[in-house]
Formats: C-alpha cells, sequence, structure tokens
C-alpha cells in the first residue's frame, strides 16, 4: 500500500511538472520583460532579470503557503491597488528606456542599468502582477491533499519547484535573447530600434 501511494504520489508530482513547465512557457509580462532586456543589453541583464522573476515566484510561494495571497483576493481595494502599481511600474520602466539619450547608441552600445537595479526589477515586475498571484495560487492547489499531511508544507514544496523551473526558463530565455541581441546591436541604428522595442513593450504591458 505504501508503494502504490508513494507511485502515486509521483506520477502526480510529474504531472505538476509538465503543467507547470506549460504555464511557465506560457508568453506574459515576464517573458517579453526578461526577452526585451536580453535583446537590448545582453545576456548578462537577461539572466539577472531571469533569476529577479525567479525571486519573485518565491515570495508568491512564501504568500501562498503562509495564506496571505487569500487576503490579496478577499480586498477588492487592495487587489486593484496592486494592480495599478504594477502596471505604472511596467509604463515607468518602459518609458525610462524610451527616453534614453540619442548619444548612447551613437557607438552601438545601450545605457547600461547595473546587476542590481535589474534584478530588483525582475522582482517587482512579478510581484507587482496579481495575475501571477492568482495563477500561481490556484495551479498550486489543485495539486495539494490534506492526507498527505500540512497543505503549508506541500505549497512549499510545489511552489519552489514551479521557482527553479521558472527561473531555468527565462534564464534561457535570457540567454537567447542576449545571443541574438549580440548580433543586432553591432550596429548603433538597431541598438536605438532594439532600445525603442524595449521601451513600447514595457509601455504596452502596462496599458494592457
Amino acid at each position: 500500500f505504501g508503494r502504490v501511494k508513494n507511485q502515486m504520489f509521483w506520477s502526480e508530482y510529474l504531472l505538476f511538472c509538465l503543467g507547470a513547465a506549460a504555464l511557465i512557457a506560457s508568453p506574459g509580462p515576464d517573458f517579453f520583460y526578461v526577452s526585451s532586456r536580453a535583446l537590448a543589453q545582453g545576456r548578462a541583464a537577461g539572466v539577472l532579470s531571469a533569476l529577479g522573476i525567479g525571486a519573485g515566484l518565491l515570495v508568491h510561494t512564501v504568500l501562498a503557503a503562509s495564506g496571505l495571497t487569500l487576503l490579496l483576493f478577499a480586498s477588492d481595494a487592495l487587489f486593484t491597488a496592486l494592480k495599478w502599481a504594477g502596471a505604472l511600474y511596467l509604463l515607468w520602466m518602459g518609458v525610462s528606456m524610451l527616453r534614453a539619450k540619442t548619444a548612447l547608441f551613437e557607438s552601438g552600445e545601450t545605457p547600461k542599468i547595473s546587476g542590481g537595479a535589474l534584478f530588483r526589477q525582475g522582482v517587482l515586475t512579478n510581484i507587482l502582477n496579481p495575475k501571477v498571484a492568482l495563477t500561481f495560487t490556484a495551479f498550486l492547489t489543485q495539486f495539494v491533499h490534506p492526507q498527505r499531511g500540512g497543505a503549508q508544507l506541500q505549497i512549499a514544496v510545489l511552489g519552489l519547484t514551479l521557482c527553479v523551473l521558472a527561473t531555468l526558463w527565462f534564464c534561457f530565455i535570457g540567454l537567447s535573447a542576449g545571443q541574438i541581441g549580440v548580433k543586432l546591436r553591432a550596429k548603433p541604428q538597431v541598438a536605438r530600434a532594439l532600445q525603442m522595442v524595449s521601451g513600447f513593450t514595457l509601455c504596452a504591458l502596462g496599458v494592457r
């Protein structure tokens, strides 16, 4: 009987990983943020942004396991405030990129942002998106079973698994987009165009 329960757990865990992979791979604000940063500023910027996204998901894991995420959904005012904060933050980042001085692109270079700033922006981009909290919690709870023990521990394990998978995926996106950007940024005009596209992308996500 114990062996059957163990097999059922691992088969369901595999199903969770497959579902999480499909969820993570779906294009969204996190995907466009990482890819736009990598295209405009290189692989290192993409990876740092991806690590920030992973850290943001870790925060969502803690909130979901502690039950605090439920408070967010219980309050319309709090949910709306978080949604507006996330939208305004995306708009601020997009406008900042659009306002970058043209002189910085004369040699094919793009404005440099510190690694800490890129990481923090990735964290905030993820945390300030209430749809991530909603999807995250709704998906995890489908795989939580009271008969297997404490729900908090189960959510923590599943959440950490999703964090690892998401971080690996977005690092891959950052490295891939960054490699493409290296070739595209060889020309000043293209470098400027990439920065403009990145800025407009973030603004569009904020407006949406």
